[in-house]
């Protein structure tokens, strides 16, 4: 049986009311929580008590959620799930590229925010790495210090490129990561880099680690935004 995870959830949202709902649900599920009301507090009170998880509105008060994610993502891994009332995919992108780990537009049911938050804070008690330094995702296990990849033992050969965008990807299985995101870790690697070419990665890896290239198992397509690792173990 997999134990619950209890974490530290710090909300920041500028309409009270609904951050009142936001704690009630998040409390339900045996979390501790604490609430703010403005950009600068969840900055503060981010860096000060150090939660798993932060659920963060886009708009506020003093300093919005963009910057309050782009500033804390420099400073640690802190899982932040994005709020926000605009529908436009360019801000969804744009919260995404700052280093948000996944996001809600609003208007949203409390149930699915609470299957968000659940999926996330999975995280917290998942260990990518052995004691060995190898990063394990379901069969497949990707060793940064010899640069090998492999599946169920077999040695998979990537190229610079292709091994980049894997071990980033294995650093944080069920992470969703866009496509310029995952571009930045093959600056310098690539002559084509593009964001096409991430794309062209992808369709490589699949061929190379996947059962079944036409239905993935690990290298699975987030649709408007690009592509996350999963154990297939998990569904």
């Amino acid at each position: 049986m997999v134990r619950p995870v209890v974490a530290h959830v710090l909300i920041a949202e500028d309409d009270r009311r609904q951050a009142e709902v936001l704690r009630r649900y998040v409390e339900s599920d045996g979390h501790r929580t604490t609430v703010v009301h403005d950009g600068r507090d969840a900055l503060d009170q981010a860096r000060r008590h150090r939660p798993q998880l932060l659920v963060l509105d886009v708009m506020m008060p003093g300093l919005d959620g963009l910057n309050v994610c782009r500033i804390l993502r420099r400073e640690s891994d802190l899982l932040v799930l994005m709020l926000t009332a605009r529908a436009d995919e360019d801000d969804m992108l744009r919260g995404l590229d700052l280093g948000a780990d996944d996001y809600l537009t609003k208007p949203y049911s409390p149930r699915e925010l609470m299957a968000r938050v659940r999926t996330l804070l999975r995280r917290v008690d998942r260990v990518p790495r052995t004691i060995d330094g190898v990063r394990r995702v379901g069969a497949l296990a990707v060793d940064p210090v010899r640069r090998e990849v492999t599946v169920d033992g077999r040695p998979v050969g990537c190229t610079p490129g292709e091994f980049a965008i894997l071990a980033a990807m294995a650093e944080q299985p069920e992470r969703a990561f866009t496509r310029a995101q995952l571009l930045e870790h093959t600056r310098g690697l690539d002559r084509d880099s593009t964001e096409r070419a991430i794309d062209t990665h992808m369709v490589n890896l699949r061929r190379k680690i996947e059962p079944d290239v036409r239905r993935p198992a690990y290298l699975v397509t987030v649709y408007g935004i690009g592509y996350k690792l999963r154990d297939p173990a998990n569904g």
